[in-house]
């Protein structure tokens, strides 16, 4: 069987793709306008101890459930936006408020 014909659970994990540095430099945040960058490893990791909690909503106050595998953050440290695949997830309404992230 084909792996694309696999259930999601089965198929093999690839390694983050990392972002191309000139997608980069074009991207900033939909709300502030503010460059965004990628999270730092430690950065990353404070914010998914802090979904494991199961109090980090995103910006239309839904819990956010699943730990980010990657992530960009924008240069005021106001918000947090997941990348997918490789591809950034710049949508307001799916960003998190840094604020509820103790020690960012």
């Amino acid at each position: 069987m084909i792996s694309w014909q696999l259930p999601q659970s089965e198929r093999p994990t690839l390694p983050p793709m990392p972002i191309d540095p000139k997608l980069l430099d074009i991207l900033c945040c939909p709300v502030s306008k503010q460059p965004v960058f990628p999270l730092s490893e430690e950065k990353l990791a404070a914010v998914n101890a802090a979904i494991a909690t199961g109090q980090v909503t995103q910006a239309n106050d839904t819990v956010v459930e699943a730990p980010l595998g990657e992530g960009l953050i924008t240069k005021n440290k106001q918000r947090i936006y997941r990348i997918d695949d490789g591809i950034p997830v710049m949508l307001e309404e799916e960003s998190i408020a840094v604020e509820q992230i103790e020690g960012l």
